[in-house]
């Protein structure tokens, strides 16, 4: 993360839970000489600024107020930005079904504004965050984000040899993060009964920070064009739920409209331009790449196999229930046994 340190970086969808852990990273291990954290909600700033960056230690941070659907906005919050973090979306399955074009807005006209202002401003690199649900999609979201990765990586035709690289990452459910099932299930679990969807549904699991150390290492390993996604655990609902409160009964419920039965990361047409690596794939693009010089990772990456697939249900790295308990506990702190248990009673 040499490169960021002492840069100038912006973060779309900064207010949120990605965003503050990765100005909180950014700060730890690569400080930047600005850092500009850009959302439209008001209260979020005050709350980001007031509890976790008071102004007088963190001079660095600047706030602004706007929304990725204004271009205008966007294009003067980038003045003199060098790497932007891609963050902000709709990303609520059951909202984005009942409100399509606000998320379609967000999404997919969000990207498309912001690809244009970097492009304008001469931004050095952006990297967007995706989702699992973006591969072989069945809900809006998962859609909305496959065409806003798209994109993304044809960008680079329009940047040119020397202009701004986009790429972009793709990760699973973060642990505790806002709409995840581990707060749910600590809310209901002082009721006795964990609403699970189905006892085979499986997910992939990464923290927060693990999320946030993938992103900012693909600064450094992208080319332009590449799809990063990490190898990461996979897990059960049910396990899930046994681990936030096992003292609590289970009742099925079905899976909700949108929702799938395993989560894909890679999906087997996208093998056969997807290269292994011990801690991640890259899923290269499909036109070429655009600088003049090969990637330098081309040379240690072994072509994934023909009809692979990486998803939840095929993982060879499963989180067994003691496992998972240790991370809610370090993650999610007030989501522990005893905590669920104290809840109950």
């Amino acid at each position: 993360m040499s490169i960021l340190a002492g840069s100038n970086v912006l973060i779309t969808g900064g207010t949120g839970s990605f965003g503050k852990k990765c100005a909180e990273y950014l700060f730890r291990h690569a400080p930047p000489r600005r850092l500009v954290i850009f959302s439209r909600d008001e209260q979020k700033h005050v709350t980001m600024t007031r509890d976790n960056f008071p102004a007088a230690q963190y001079p660095q941070i600047r706030y602004f107020v706007g929304d990725v659907r204004d271009p205008s906005r966007l294009r003067r919050a980038l003045q003199g930005i060098d790497y932007v973090i891609h963050a902000a979306a709709m990303k609520h399955v059951d909202v984005a079904e009942y409100n399509p074009t606000e998320c379609i807005r967000t999404n997919i006209g969000g990207a498309e504004n912001l690809i244009e202002a970097c492009l304008d401003v001469g931004v050095k690199k952006l990297v967007a965050l995706s989702t699992d649900k973006a591969a072989a999609p069945v809900n809006l979201y998962g859609a909305t984000k496959l065409c806003s990765d798209k994109l993304f990586v044809a960008a680079n035709s329009l940047a040119g040899e020397n202009g701004t690289r986009f790429a972009v990452v793709r990760y699973g459910n973060v642990l505790g993060s806002n709409g995840s099932v581990v707060p749910f299930f600590q809310k209901e679990c002082s009721k006795g009964v964990l609403p699970i969807t189905s006892p085979d549904m499986t997910r992939f699991i990464i923290t927060l920070e693990q999320g946030v150390e993938f992103v900012l290492q693909s600064f450094e390993r992208m080319s332009g064009g590449e799809v990063f996604v990490p190898k990461i655990p996979s897990t059960t609902i049910l396990d899930i739920a046994k681990a936030v409160a096992p003292q609590c009964q289970t009742r099925i419920v079905g899976i909700r409209p949108g929702e799938k039965l395993h989560e894909c990361m890679v999906p087997a047409d996208e093998a056969r331009q997807t290269l292994e690596f011990d801690d991640h794939y890259v899923i290269q693009p499909t036109l070429r790449y655009w600088t003049s010089k090969p990637p330098a990772y081309l040379e240690s990456g072994r072509p994934c196999s023909e009809g692979f697939n990486y998803s939840s249900e095929n993982n060879h790295d499963w989180l067994t229930v003691t496992q998972l308990r240790q991370l809610i506990a370090t993650h999610c702190p007030a989501v522990t046994e005893d905590a669920a248990a104290r809840k109950a009673a």
